[in-house]
């Protein structure tokens, strides 16, 4: 063999042994990036389970809600203000301002109510009304400025009631609104990484696409066709 074709030889066996490589590079960083994403989609899937069992419940419920039976449950507690908050809740009434902590304290432990500090009062002569809404129900709260008498009222409409209103988020307050935009984000990870996934073995089944365009298209048919 002549040095020529030697050197090519040399070459030709360098330039496979990059090709070889390369390609190993390549199947390490992909590699790694599936371990990334499959990381991802079962760390949103534990974290969203819970949360989407809740939500595909309700939705059936909320669907039906008219077809499920609720025999709404009223209670009534009343109590009397100490004479000596009287005149605090009189002040309150003529700035027009929030209820003062002490009284708020007084109807948590004489009414078993909580009143947020941010709870905004209607007041009108000689009395004070305090609409007290919550998630499967409704609660209102009044108080005569001159007498002291308070009359608390709650009713409640049934865990499915509850649980429907959780999925809507009435009434629920911040701490629910923050855990619905968690899980929200959390369920947007779950989809996407689930995405990439489908993208990277679609090559080995073909019904993949077939049936992610079946859930897309179903849906904008019947909303075309049915929804007006």
């Amino acid at each position: 063999m002549s040095t020529s074709e030697r050197l090519g030889a040399s070459a030709a066996r360098h330039d496979a042994a990059e090709a070889r490589a390369r390609a190993k590079r390549q199947a390490q960083r992909r590699a790694g990036f599936l371990r990334q994403i499959l990381r991802w989609h079962w760390i949103s899937a534990a974290i969203c389970l819970i949360g989407m069992l809740l939500f595909a419940i309700t939705g059936i419920t909320l669907n039906h809600a008219g077809s499920i039976p609720a025999t709404p449950r009223v209670t009534e507690r009343t109590a009397e203000l100490p004479p000596s908050l009287l005149p605090l809740l009189q002040a309150a009434e003529a700035d027009g301002t929030a209820l003062p902590q002490p009284v708020r304290a007084w109807i948590g432990e004489a009414l078993k109510v909580r009143v947020p500090a941010d709870a905004q009062p209607e007041w009108s002569p000689g009395e004070l009304y305090l609409a007290l809404p919550r998630p499967g129900g409704d609660a209102w709260l009044t108080l005569d400025t001159a007498a002291g008498e308070a009359i608390y009222e709650r009713t409640d409409r049934g865990v499915v009631a509850y649980l429907n209103d959780l999925h809507k988020g009435r009434n629920t307050g911040t701490a629910w609104m923050w855990f619905l935009d968690i899980f929200a984000i959390g369920s947007v990870v779950f989809c996407v990484t689930g995405l990439i996934l489908l993208q990277l073995h679609a090559h080995a089944r073909r019904s993949t696409w077939p049936l992610v365009g079946a859930g897309l298209i179903i849906p904008l048919l019947l909303a075309l066709l049915f929804i007006h």
